[in-house]
Formats: C-alpha cells, sequence, structure tokens
C-alpha cells in the first residue's frame, strides 16, 4: 500500500512513538470507526468516547505533570492527529481540545485555572472549545463586536459567535471579546466561559457540507456574569495571545491534511488496481498512472515540508509566514489531490459509504478555518515584502 513514508523515512519518531501511534490506532478502530456512520447521523460523536480517550491518555498529552498530564511533546498530539484523519474521523474533536483550545491555559492561565480545568481536559470530563469567529466578522479577528465590561467582581459578556467546533457539547469555552474598543487589538481579551453560566445558550447543531460527525454551533452571550478571575491572561493581551497560538493551530490543520490525503490516495491506488473498465484495470491506463504519479508528486513534496515544520515547531522556531505556508499547501494538496482521487473511482467515489466521497466533503472547509488561504497568502506575502 502506497505510504510516503516508505520512500521518505520520517524520522521524527522514535520507538516509543511507534508504540502510542499502534495504541491509538488499535483504540480508534474498535471504540470509533465502527460509530463514526452513526455519529454522522447525530451530529456529533458519543461524549463516552472523550472519557475513554482520557483513560488511555490520548487528550492532551502536552499538559504538564503537575496538573494531571504527562508532559509529553508535540509529536504525541500529533500521532492522535494523524491516526484519526487516516480513519477519516472527522467527527472527533480532539484536534481543537488538545492543539488549540487547551495550550492557551497551559500557557497563560493562573495557577487557579489550571489546576481547576487542567486535569478534567486531561480526563476527559471536561471538553473544550475556543469562540473566536462572529457572523460579520470571519477571520478579521480585530472585527470582534462581543463585549465583555467589568462590573465590580465580574464581568458581563455579550454577542455571540459561530463555526464552534465542539459548540454542543463544549463545557468550558474560551471567548474572545473586546473589553476596549477604543484601543482596537490591544483591547481584546480571553475569558473562561463555562457553559453552566447564566445567559449562556448554544444555538442548533449547524448542518455542514462535511464534517457531519462534528458539532458545530452557533453561541449566544446575554449578560453572561464571569468573574474576574476568568480573564485569560493579561487583561488587552489577547489578540498577542491568539497570534501566538496561530502556528501551532495551523500546523494542526496542515498535519490532519497530509495525513488524510495519503490515506486517501493510497486506498485509490488499491482500488484502480482491482477495479476494471473496458476489459482491464483502470491502473494500466496511462491517464490513471500519469493521475497517480503527479498526485504522489504533490503529497510526497508536501509531506516533507509538514514534517519539516514539525521538526521547527518542536524546536520553537516555527514562525507564523512559515506556518502560513504549511497550512496553506498541505490543505490545497489535501483538496485537489482527493478531487483527483474521487474522479478515478468514477459514479462510486460520488457514494457515500466510500471514505473518499467523506474526505472530499470534510476537506473542502481545511482551506476555510484556522485562516482562509487567501488569508494565509497575504501572511506568506507580508513577510516576503518586510510589510
Amino acid at each position: 500500500m502506497y505510504s510516503t513514508s516508505n520512500s521518505i523515512p520520517r524520522t521524527l519518531f522514535d520507538s516509543d512513538h511507534q508504540f502510542f501511534r499502534d495504541t491509538v490506532h488499535k483504540f480508534l478502530m474498535t471504540e470509533a470507526v465502527p460509530y463514526h456512520s452513526e455519529w454522522e447521523k447525530q451530529g456529533h460523536i458519543d461524549r463516552n468516547l472523550w472519557l475513554k480517550a482520557g483513560e488511555q491518555g490520548f487528550l492532551c498529552p502536552t499538559v504538564p505533570e503537575d496538573y494531571g498530564g504527562v508532559n509529553a511533546d508535540f509529536l504525541f498530539n500529533t500521532i492522535v492527529h494523524e491516526e484519526f484523519a487516516k480513519l477519516c474521523l472527522s467527527g472527533i474533536g480532539w484536534g481543537l481540545h488538545s492543539d488549540i483550545a487547551v495550550p492557551y491555559i497551559i500557557n497563560y492561565g493562573s495557577e487557579q485555572q489550571k489546576k481547576k480545568y487542567l486535569p478534567k481536559c486531561v480526563s476527559g470530563e471536561i471538553i473544550t472549545a475556543i469562540a473566536m469567529t462572529e457572523p460579520g466578522t470571519g477571520s478579521d479577528l480585530q472585527g470582534i463586536k462581543t463585549s465583555a465590561i467589568l462590573e465590580g467582581e465580574q464581568y458581563i459578556i455579550n454577542g455571540s459567535k459561530t463555526f464552534i467546533t465542539n459548540g454542543q457539547l463544549a463545557d468550558l469555552v474560551i471567548v474572545v471579546a473586546q473589553t476596549d474598543p477604543s484601543v482596537g487589538s490591544k483591547g481584546i481579551s480571553l475569558f473562561l466561559v463555562e457553559a453552566e453560566s447564566d445567559g449562556f445558550e448554544r444555538g442548533s447543531n449547524l448542518e455542514k457540507v462535511g464534517l457531519k460527525a462534528q458539532d458545530t454551533s452557533e453561541l449566544f452571550f446575554n449578560e453572561v456574569k464571569v468573574p474576574k478571575e476568568n480573564l485569560l491572561g493579561d487583561l488587552g493581551g489577547g489578540f498577542g495571545y491568539l497570534m501566538s497560538e496561530l502556528p501551532q493551530e495551523r500546523l494542526s490543520v496542515a498535519i490532519y491534511a497530509m495525513a488524510n490525503v495519503e490515506s486517501i490516495l493510497a486506498q485509490t491506488i488499491e482500488y484502480v488496481t482491482d477495479r476494471k473498465a473496458f476489459g482491464k484495470n483502470i491502473a494500466r491506463f496511462q491517464n490513471t498512472q500519469f493521475k497517480l504519479a503527479e498526485a504522489d508528486v504533490e503529497v510526497s513534496s508536501a509531506r516533507v515540508f509538514v514534517d519539516r515544520c514539525i521538526e521547527l515547531h518542536l524546536d520553537g522556531k516555527l514562525d507564523v509566514a512559515t506556518a502560513a505556508k504549511a497550512k496553506l499547501l498541505a490543505t490545497e494538496v489535501q483538496c485537489r489531490v482527493i478531487d483527483e482521487c474521487l474522479q478515478l473511482h468514477g459514479g462510486y467515489g460520488y457514494m457515500w459509504e466510500y471514505p473518499v466521497a467523506r474526505a472530499y466533503a470534510d476537506a473542502r472547509v481545511q482551506k476555510i478555518y484556522a485562516g482562509t488561504s487567501e488569508v494565509m497568502k497575504l501572511i506568506i506575502s507580508r513577510a516576503l515584502f518586510n510589510q
């Protein structure tokens, strides 16, 4: 079976990583694969899967031992992300939880916040979400309207958010809000909002083109009272924190893209080898061979770059522009190659029962969230011209 690792060895991982990968894979094959189709129908995965994953140590591996974690490096997050990407388990929101939301608490939370929330994030008792995007702002984080006004010993939050991953199941939401609109980006702050707070409401589970098993919601904040101690980090520091964490978020998207497209390409090679048309295997047609050769080159090249970005991130050297390059390259390759793979499946590729159909629908949003492809190009061009 096709794998870029057969021709280009991945030197990032050692035997401990491989053991962990095997454990994650076996867990997903038993606890997730048989149920994912049903989760697609119900619009979210079962909450119990989070608790089982917590028992196995699959959630938030980078959390320090003092707060219930194992203080592992980001490679363990990478492995978890890659394994459910390979199996097209797009409903599982662990990546958002472990790679994106929880690191804000690790890096900017107070000692009290870390002790209160992190152990339960690791165990799966607390599911997190991060509420950035608003109906009228999209990728423009400086344009958010959600406000947080200090009144005595608490902040009053008003506003709405949309497209929030884990929105239906989340127990704890990191909310991006304006605390001083007069100073622009320096007036943006982050707050830890518990889902049981009065005035916090979830909208309906949004019906999407893909990611059918992933709960994605609108969230509403109507006079939500948040204690002062739930300010995450410094007042007015939110925009800086978001910019600091976005490289890991975009790298996480790229990691998923590569593992997913490698899996679909492998399945397509197997399919065309077995499938016959006009009296011979589809794989024997020159068009098939050329299309897959081109796909193999694209995927192999992108894999090398994304792995290099993982290395840079482990060394604390992944900058904003390079992370943008990784996301732009990996997601564009993912969408383009999966489209070609679907075409090679013919009519069967359009059937939902085939993984390539699910992957095609799921992949499209990869070029949108965590910053659109156009925003990635803007970031990269600014770096080119030192703007």
